[in-house]
């Protein structure tokens, strides 16, 4: 009995001497912060691998190709006059909400004949109408936002045109307005089947002649 007492207060004393220097409680055994830190570092990741292609995307909608130029069919080559269809690409990158991306890009000049016997004539050609195209731009942006004092820059890249085919690109705008489908309750339709035009039957939770989706 008195060797039980004995180990019992040994061990109460180790306990407290423990203590005493400092032992882990339950919440240092485990992550007070977990899921919201893991969370947040995966949603971190997510975003940092969609930042490029978003940043990609906003700069070929900032840019202006040479199909918004005029083309001279005598000279076979691209002009520095803008189509309809690129003064309202301009006028759209100059609307921008909140506020215009200053940041303007043009395609370098593809639209001209290349000779192989006049190579430096090629590339001397290409700069000199992107140098004109890059003027007509900010001229036509500056008469847009005058008043604004919007300090546009254009820059030079040469970017491969993005597009589709046509028939995927319809199927699916088509697709889009159409996936999104409503029924009308038996008993609402029922009864505004009887106001359009009397009892018409109710099929599939609708009223027959009544079109699905609201009006």
């Amino acid at each position: 009995m008195k060797g039980f007492i004995t180990r019992t207060l040994v061990l109460l004393s180790g306990t407290v001497a423990m203590t005493g220097v400092g032992c882990y409680t339950c919440d240092d055994l485990y992550d007070p912060c977990y899921p919201e830190r893991y969370n947040h570092a995966a949603r971190q990741e997510v975003n940092g691998a969609f930042a490029p292609q978003v940043q990609n995307g906003h700069v070929l909608d900032q840019t202006v190709w040479n199909y918004h130029f005029d083309y001279d069919e005598v000279k076979h080559m691209g002009t520095d006059k803008l189509t309809p269809g690129g003064m309202a690409h301009l006028s759209y990158l100059a609307r921008r909400r909140p506020c215009p991306d200053p940041v303007i890009y043009l395609q370098t000049a593809q639209d001209l004949v290349y000779d192989p016997a006049h190579p430096d004539k090629f590339v001397s050609d290409r700069t000199d109408l992107d140098s004109r195209r890059i003027q007509a731009i900010q001229s036509f942006l500056n008469a847009q936002t005058a008043g604004r004092n919007v300090a546009f820059q254009v820059s030079i890249h040469d970017p491969a045109e993005p597009g589709m085919s046509a028939v995927p690109a319809g199927l699916a705008v088509s697709r889009m307005y159409g996936g999104s489908q409503g029924n009308l309750p038996s008993a609402l339709g029922a009864g505004l089947a009887n106001v359009l035009g009397g009892g018409g039957a109710v099929v599939g939770g609708a009223a027959a002649g009544v079109p699905r989706g609201g009006p």
